[in-house]
């Protein structure tokens, strides 16, 4: 009993474990997910507003109305008062809480006047992104994949605090202005997750899901494929760069130069050794997970052939 006891106060005295206990949902930085975890409070404070009335009168009644106390239970069958309180009650409350969230959903959906667009294509296992499709295309296309090194994931080495939660491309979005999101895959289903945004949607092949985003909220917002979509479902993360204006300026500015200098490059003639570099690369980022340098599977992950 000492023990639980010593074990409890440390708990108690120590405010990083109370900081790092959370149970609640996170309110998010956009105005509809804002408004989802005001009706998840709602909700949470109406139920526990029942559950005190409802457990206060059965606490009464198991006390006062004992058979010790020779009290005698009440013989009837049904009490039509109750039966049209307890009918109409709920449905008062039902209705009350359908308005907010009910605006809520209606904004969720509401796309309409963006400033931007942004198309997110799903793959086995990372995120492709295009910048404004349609009119006025910024000409930004790119792949966003895992970054986390090898020898974290088969621990060799000490796991960072953004631990499968890094990418290589991040999305970067301007500050106070609307971003349309359209969502599909190029294979199987997943789903686009970031609890900052209050954004959960599928990516599903042949079809488009849609939503948006709109922050004064600047900062780094991480998330993850939320459909188990094969055996590198975890490997799927989401990191989201909100910049201001100007920042964002030359992000696309270095982004443009970025693929202007990947065109030129289709007629240099590359050394051995440069060529080397770029396999590493994408040896690294895009093999690694699943095999080693001569090819052979990892054990547990790909058990493929020796070549």
């Amino acid at each position: 009993m000492s023990v639980a006891i010593r074990v409890v106060s440390l708990m108690l005295a120590s405010m990083q474990s109370w900081a790092e206990y959370q149970l609640d949902l996170r309110p998010g930085v956009t105005s509809f997910s804002q408004g989802a975890y005001g009706i998840h409070t709602l909700v949470m404070w109406i139920c526990v507003v029942i559950g005190i009335i409802v457990f206060s009168a059965m606490i009464y009644s198991i006390i006062i109305h004992r058979k010790s106390r020779g009290v005698e239970a009440a013989k009837f069958d049904d009490n039509l008062t109750v039966e049209i309180i307890w009918t109409v009650v709920p449905f008062i409350i039902l209705a009350f809480m359908a308005v907010p969230a009910t605006r809520v959903l209606l904004a969720m959906e509401d796309v309409s006047n963006s400033d931007m667009s942004i198309k997110v294509t799903a793959y086995q296992w990372k995120w492709h992104y295009d910048y404004n499709v349609g009119e006025n295309a910024q000409d930004i296309s790119f792949f966003s994949n895992l970054s986390t090194p090898i020898e974290e994931i088969q621990n060799r080495a000490t796991k960072n605090k953004n631990y499968l939660l890094e990418v290589d491309n991040r999305i970067v979005i301007p500050a106070n202005k609307k971003v349309h999101l359209l969502f599909t895959s190029n294979d199987v289903i997943h789903a686009w997750w970031v609890p900052a945004f209050g954004i959960k949607k599928d990516a599903i092949p042949g079809y488009i899901n849609e939503s948006w985003v709109k922050t004064d909220k600047i900062g780094t917002y991480r998330g993850q494929c939320a459909e188990l979509c094969g055996t590198n479902h975890g490997f799927m993360p989401i990191v989201v760069d909100v910049v201001s204006q100007s920042d964002y300026g030359t992000w696309v500015a270095s982004k443009k130069e970025s693929a202007a200098a990947a065109e030129d490059s289709s007629n240099k003639t590359w050394t051995k050794a440069e060529l080397m570099g770029r396999g590493k690369s994408a040896y690294v980022t895009s093999c690694a997970a699943c095999h080693q340098v001569g090819g052979e599977g990892i054990a547990n992950v790909l058990p493929c052939p020796q070549r």
